[in-house]
């Protein structure tokens, strides 16, 4: 199977007003649980995806929480069939950390990627469209359930009240010949899963680093008050890497 990896560190700027959310706005996290985040490979290194994302979820939710509502939602893995796992943790809460980081840290990868329907159900328990949500998603690939993110996408935006979608890649791989993946288009090297923020005036960040992936969730789910440097800089419009 060909793959790309995506390693270059690229920010998607949107409309200024919704680069990062105010902190009165909920938030749900949707991560990948799919068997690929536990894959060894070389892309991966000594350490699986999972291994390093629970890391980056320790450091970055005690920073986060205090300051925002947020909510999570795991897909890949369950007594279902490989698509049909896409499981609502919790809806926005406050002091979110302690749940969030403990749900991570018991996940087992396992299954495919539906990672439309976990966005779309994610929006779904924001109430997206009589309420104002974000949604972060992080993952390591492509759909792989024969969703059509950047349909739904674009419903969004006609639909919803005010809700943005931030996408953020880590060790992310692009399957040009995955037959379940519907919208990928063989020229573009990007996971299609970008259009979801494109299209929702959000932020697509490609991260391979624990330090990255730290930085990416703190710009998405965070507070202008946290790292107040780096928030200055997406305030200008500008595109900037996580490094």
């Amino acid at each position: 199977m060909a793959t790309t990896a995506l390693v270059a560190s690229v920010v998607s700027v949107g409309a200024p007003s919704a680069q990062v959310g105010g902190c009165a706005t909920d938030a749900m996290l949707v991560f990948d649980g799919s068997t690929s985040m536990a894959e060894i490979s070389f892309e991966t290194g000594p350490n699986t995806r999972i291994v390093e994302a629970r890391q980056a979820i320790r450091r970055a939710m005690p920073d986060i929480a205090p300051y925002r509502r947020v909510g999570l939602m795991i897909y890949g893995p369950g007594a279902g069939g490989a698509c049909a796992n896409v499981n609502l943790r919790f809806g926005p809460v406050e002091n979110a950390a302690g749940p969030v980081i403990a749900a991570i840290d018991g996940l087992q990868p396992d299954g495919l990627t539906p990672l439309t329907a976990a966005v779309q159900q994610a929006a779904e328990a924001m109430d997206y469209r009589n309420s104002p949500g974000v949604v972060v998603l992080v993952t390591d690939g492509n759909e792989t359930c024969g969703g059509r993110p950047c349909e739904m996408a674009r419903a969004f935006r006609a639909t919803a009240r005010d809700l943005v979608v931030h996408v953020i890649g880590f060790r992310a791989e692009v399957d040009f010949f995955a037959w379940n993946n519907p919208e990928q288009d063989p020229l573009n090297g990007t996971t299609v899963a970008r259009c979801l923020a494109d299209e929702t005036g959000g932020l697509f960040v490609t991260t391979e680093t624990v330090d990255e992936l730290v930085a990416a969730l703190q710009r998405t789910l965070g507070c202008p008050v946290i790292g107040s440097e780096e928030h200055r800089h997406f305030q200008t419009g500008r595109a900037v890497s996580v490094t």
